[in-house]
């Protein structure tokens, strides 16, 4: 603790209010930080005192000041702070403890969609790269494991381009591939069976451009949700289109989507290709759409890692976990495999010596 430094840091105006909201219930939003970032934490009145590394106070200096931000009253009440937005002002902080990012400096300034939850914004390198792809290209892929915004971010952007005028229409689609459990079980006409699937993605309007209006613009056919299969046969102008769970189509569907696109659309497909679901020996459309478009002009190719999750924290170690052990059964694998044709070998050998 001898190399420790402590800093005070004012927070203004004063409002208990606001104070209590940043704090939590018994200080539990302090303890997160302070557990997460290995520092100390004590308050009295607006006045906080930081003890820990000289780059961690700083890092903590700017989630208290970020998050008291977000406790401004709004319309006589002020913002609670929930314990996601303590997890996402975290990596805000990380964020800038790294080297220099190589991507545009303004990529904040890209996606700014006011929401209940405030601003939306990436939050960390890929996400920003992945971000300015979807902006600048025709047709962008978003490929990596659960909880990096894939679809979230994809969804942003098509609101924004919604917002401006830029398309006229926003289609979101999936496949309906039964994961584990059979279609059949559900009850109800088959919208009503597929629209459990379609969930995540009205969950991502509904925050962002809430409830009353997400359905006024489904009525007007201004949003439209739909399976994959319902995209057959049709050219799509005008339209910010979003293929979410594509790890589940086929190749012949991954083709039928991309040849949907038409005059002044742009496409974004997300997937995780550990997450297949499809029959075992049939082969994952975008599996396959990787290694076709690579060199494509105007399609782009964003690869999300443990690193770039925004979830819970442990959701990354629950990912670098299953990583680690699909790597030591690949291993074992191929350690067995070397060890029966070597075994193989010296059977022939031996035979061959017997004949002699």
């Amino acid at each position: 603790m001898s190399k420790d430094k402590q800093s005070i840091l004012t927070l203004e105006p004063i409002d208990n209010t606001r104070q209590a909201n940043l704090c939590g219930p018994m200080d539990d939003n302090l303890k997160t930080i302070e557990r997460r970032l290995g520092v100390e934490i004590s308050y009295r009145t607006n006045h906080f005192k930081i003890i820990g590394a000289p780059a961690q106070i700083k890092a903590v200096a700017k989630i208290l000041k970020d998050l008291y931000l977000e406790t401004e009253t709004v319309k006589g009440e002020s913002k609670t702070i929930t314990d996601e937005m303590v997890h996402l002002a975290i990596i805000d902080a990380n964020v800038l403890e790294q080297a220099p990012s190589k991507v545009d400096a303004d990529f904040n300034k890209m996606v700014t969609i006011k929401t209940k939850r405030g601003v939306i914004k990436p939050r960390n390198e890929n996400q920003s790269a992945y971000v300015q792809n979807v902006l600048v290209n025709d047709i962008s892929f978003g490929i990596g494991v659960a909880g990096t915004g894939k679809t979230y971010l994809a969804v942003a952007c098509a609101v924004e381009a919604l917002e401006r005028q830029e398309v006229r229409r926003i289609l979101l689609t999936r496949p309906a591939v039964e994961a584990g459990e059979k279609l059949g079980f559900l009850p109800g006409d088959l919208t009503q069976k597929i629209d459990p699937y379609l969930r995540p993605l009205y969950d991502a309007l509904f925050e962002m451009l809430g409830f009353e209006k997400v359905e006024k613009l489904i009525e007007r056919n201004v949003i439209e949700i739909a399976p994959l299969a319902y995209m057959r046969g049709r050219t799509l102008n005008d339209a910010f289109i979003i293929l979410d769970e594509s790890q589940n189509t086929t190749v012949e569907q991954m083709k039928m989507f991309l040849t949907r696109i038409g005059f002044n659309s742009r496409a974004v497909i997300t997937g995780d290709i550990t997450q297949v679901d499809l029959p075992r020996g049939q082969r994952s459309g975008l599996r396959h759409a990787i290694e076709v478009l690579e060199d494509i002009p105007g399609v782009s190719f964003n690869f999300f890692q443990s690193k770039d999750v925004v979830r819970h924290p442990v959701v990354a170690h629950i990912v670098e976990a299953y990583d680690a052990y699909d790597q030591k059964m690949n291993r074992i694998k191929a350690e067995k495999k070397k060890q029966d044709q070597l075994a193989k070998q010296q059977v022939i050998e031996a035979n061959q010596e017997a004949g002699k």
